[in-house]
Parts: C-alpha cells; sequence; structure tokens
C-alpha cells in the first residue's frame, strides 16, 4: 500500500480541515478514505484512463461526487438495464446520486480522472485505502465503523 508523506489521515468523528482540492488531484489510488464521521463520509477516488467506478446502486446511501481533474460520462437510473439518466461530465462538475439509484461514472479523458465523494451515511472503513478498482471488490474488510450511525442493512447490488 503506498502512504504518500502528504495523504490525509483519517481521524475519526473529529474536527478537520484540509484543502480537499489539491488532496483530490493528488490521489492517485482508486479510493481513499478521508474523513469519516457519524453521519457521513468523504473519500477520494482515481479513475484510470477508460476505468469506470463500477455500475452499482446503495439502497440506503446518498452520495455526492465532485470532479476535480478530468472528462467523463456518469449514467443513472432506477434499473442496472435502464440507465436513462446520462451527462458528460469534467472538472467542476458535481454528480448527486439518490439512494437505490443505479450509477457508474465512466473516465472518457487522456488523462485520470479525479473526484471526491460524500457518502451518507458512511460507507466505507476508516482509513481504508484501496489502490485499485480490483483490490476494492476483492477487499471483504470494509465496513463503516462500529461508532458510525447506520440504517437497516440493505446490501449494496453491484453489476
Amino acid at each position: 500500500m503506498r502512504m504518500p508523506a502528504d495523504r490525509i489521515n483519517d481521524i475519526g468523528p473529529q474536527p478537520q480541515a484540509f484543502d480537499i482540492e489539491r488532496a483530490t488531484k493528488e490521489n492517485a489510488d482508486y479510493r481513499s478514505v478521508a474523513w469519516s464521521g457519524r453521519y457521513l463520509q468523504v473519500t477520494l477516488m482515481s479513475i484510470p484512463v477508460g476505468g469506470d467506478i463500477g455500475l452499482e446502486a446503495h439502497p440506503e446511501t446518498d452520495q455526492f461526487l465532485r470532479l476535480d481533474a478530468g472528462t467523463g460520462r456518469v449514467q443513472m437510473g432506477a434499473t442496472k438495464d435502464s440507465l436513462t439518466f446520462d451527462r458528460e461530465v469534467a472538472d467542476g462538475w458535481c454528480v448527486l446520486v439518490p439512494a437505490g439509484t443505479w450509477h457508474n461514472i465512466t473516465n472518457t479523458g487522456a488523462s485520470p480522472l479525479q473526484v471526491y465523494a460524500v457518502y451518507a451515511p458512511a460507507h466505507h472503513r476508516p482509513g481504508k485505502v484501496q489502490e485499485t478498482a480490483a483490490v476494492a471488490a476483492a477487499d471483504h474488510d470494509d465496513e463503516p465503523a462500529a461508532w458510525s450511525v447506520q440504517p437497516p442493512h440493505a446490501p449494496d447490488r453491484h453489476a
């Protein structure tokens, strides 16, 4: 696991402040959890050229995603086979994903797509770093902290 000297240290539900744009642009990992609170979580993501976040739906999790570098295509819909929302997005855009909505963001540009995501409620283990999408998919130790407030569990869905 890479650990740059300037990686944001997830200190859990304690006050925190950092330059999120700089941290997002400098993040080289598929996912890096930057801050975990009782009710929400901030993650940094780097999607390689031609890669994507992966088609998924979180039944109990709303998401806010912001692009800080790169270009992409966001697709969303009520089912994985009916992605009726389709937009080109770029640096400065945000994507709002309602709970239960199938969604994916694909990097359509020539450089990594740098994104940060805010999940409500928290969705990952505090401080979790996953270097690639394959590592994330194989990770079976990625549950939110016991001190986070979670709804009754409804498992995520992946295509």
